[in-house]
């Protein structure tokens, strides 16, 4: 008897270390998806994005947030908000975020790669050629048209994401906005000063109720 239940608690045992071994065999073949689906996503959206960061940050939410739902619409403002006060590229610090939120450091390194390989590729080829493109006139055509297909992308970014602080129904996030917004156009104050002002501001909503909940 006791020889059968020996037999049964290994078999128990033996069973129970397959089943582990089948998850993680599964969660790393669904990373590996992940990192790859990540990567050629980034890669996609880097190759064929011009205009700078806040293009790139407007395809980047279609894709992350709108097609693959790996993030929320919240996270995305945020993550904008991030990129931008920070130092660099905006386009490779949101790409940073991004791929830091969805799998980690390895999604981190994968997304910036995917970012910054076509741009550096694409102008290592052109260098070559840059005094003949120079003096083109169409290429001087062609890129004030892209000029102008990059605004409308910039004003598509600022209707989302305006639309999303105007959703929330905050009156002094709206405020910030609209104070933010005049004091770039109208007064040239450098946009770093404002979302430092802003953040500053952001943290004394949130510091100043809990303060109140303690002292009562």
């Amino acid at each position: 008897m006791e020889l059968e239940k020996d037999i049964e608690l290994q078999s128990d045992i033996g069973e129970k270390e397959v089943e582990t071994h089948k998850r993680t065999d599964a969660k790393k073949e669904h990373r590996g998806k992940l990192l790859i689906t990540l990567f050629l996503n980034t890669l996609y959206i880097s190759t064929f994005t011009f205009g700078g960061g806040f293009v790139i940050i407007t395809f980047m939410k279609r894709k992350f947030v709108d097609d693959l739902k790996w993030i929320n619409e919240q996270e995305m403002l945020d993550m904008s908000a991030l990129a931008q006060s920070s130092p660099g590229a905006i386009a490779v610090n949101a790409a940073i975020l991004i791929g830091w939120k969805i799998c980690g450091f390895p999604g981190m390194i994968v997304a910036v790669i995917g970012t910054i390989l076509p741009p550096m590729v694409i102008l290592a080829v052109l260098s070559f050629f840059y005094t003949a493109f120079a003096g083109n006139g169409y290429v001087a055509l062609l890129l004030k048209g892209m000029q102008a297909g990059v605004a409308a992308v910039i004003l598509d970014v600022v209707w989302g994401l305006g639309g999303n602080v105007i959703k929330e129904r905050s009156k002094l996030s709206i405020i910030i906005m609209l104070t933010g917004f005049v004091a770039a156009f109208v007064f040239d104050i450098n946009v770093i000063y404002i979302i430092l002002a802003a953040s500053m501001i952001g943290i004394c909503k949130a510091i100043l109720p809990r303060r109140q909940g303690v002292k009562s």
